[in-house]
């Protein structure tokens, strides 16, 4: 499902701010003011359509470059820039599985440069596509945690391992060891993709957070924050500047851009 202005086309053009959910993947488009050490749960790509994107790593130490790649669970900071497209990439893709052979030994922020000028519809069909490198049980057991908020309570843990035929301690190392994170955080990745799908149908945070499965606002803006480095808040300034871009009314997303952290 697209939301946003549904259109990323091409992470070579300047085409005013946006954010966007898709199968498999979410993404935003606009500036970067820079912001605090945070990780998430997804791969994380930051495309600079023009010069350089700059990111920081736990311990300081700054990478530069066209495309830059942050594997899951991996400390960092964005450093300020100009316009960017930052795409994250759920782990359990057949993109993830592209990404993943370019992470370097020390699974630290790497330079990509190949990845500069990733199309969108290539990048839509990977991401839509099931891992063929992950573990099929690992694959079984992130679809168990899709069900929709409200259709049903969340399956638990012990349940989960169960039904893909491993005990819970066999499924949360699987789990560190093929994805680089606990499932736990695959289940508030799903959630948090839920709750920016409703804020692009243009619904409140408030409705957000409980489509999402969040115990309220203040819940989503903290895990929205911690996991990709933005709030409900920011995602909505940068929908209504590209709604009134695209009327043709004047907007100033560098005084509002949300941040990485």
């Amino acid at each position: 499902m697209g939301t946003g202005d549904g259109q990323m086309r091409g992470a070579g053009r300047e085409l005013g701010p946006g954010f966007g959910v898709g199968e498999g993947y979410a993404w935003y488009r606009g500036v970067s003011p820079g912001g605090s050490v945070h990780r998430h749960a997804a791969f994380q790509l930051v495309l600079a359509p023009r010069g350089e994107a700059a990111l920081a790593g736990a311990d300081g130490r700054v990478v530069r470059g066209a495309a830059l790649l942050v594997p899951p669970m991996t400390a960092h900071r964005m450093l300020s820039a100009g316009d960017l497209l930052t795409v994250f990439v759920e782990p359990h893709s057949a993109l993830a599985d592209r990404l993943r052979g370019r992470c370097g030994s020390g699974s630290g922020i790497v330079a990509v440069p190949e990845l500069r000028r990733l199309d969108e519809a290539e990048l839509g069909r990977a991401a839509a596509l099931p891992s063929t490198g992950l573990d099929p049980r690992l694959l079984a057991a992130g679809a168990l945690l899709e069900g929709r908020a409200g259709e049903e309570e969340p399956v638990p843990m012990e349940l989960v391992a169960a039904r893909v035929g491993l005990s819970p301690q066999r499924l949360r190392a699987l789990a560190r060891q093929q994805l680089g994170m606990p499932l736990a955080r695959r289940r508030i990745w799903l959630k948090l993709r839920r709750s920016a799908e409703a804020l692009g149908e243009g619904r409140s945070p408030v409705e957000a957070a409980a489509a999402g499965g969040f115990a309220d606002q203040a819940h989503l803006t903290r895990r929205m924050r911690e996991m990709i480095g933005m709030t409900p808040a920011a995602v909505l300034r940068v929908m209504q500047v590209s709604s009134a871009s695209a009327a043709g009314a004047p907007g100033d997303v560098h005084r509002n851009g949300p941040g990485d952290g």
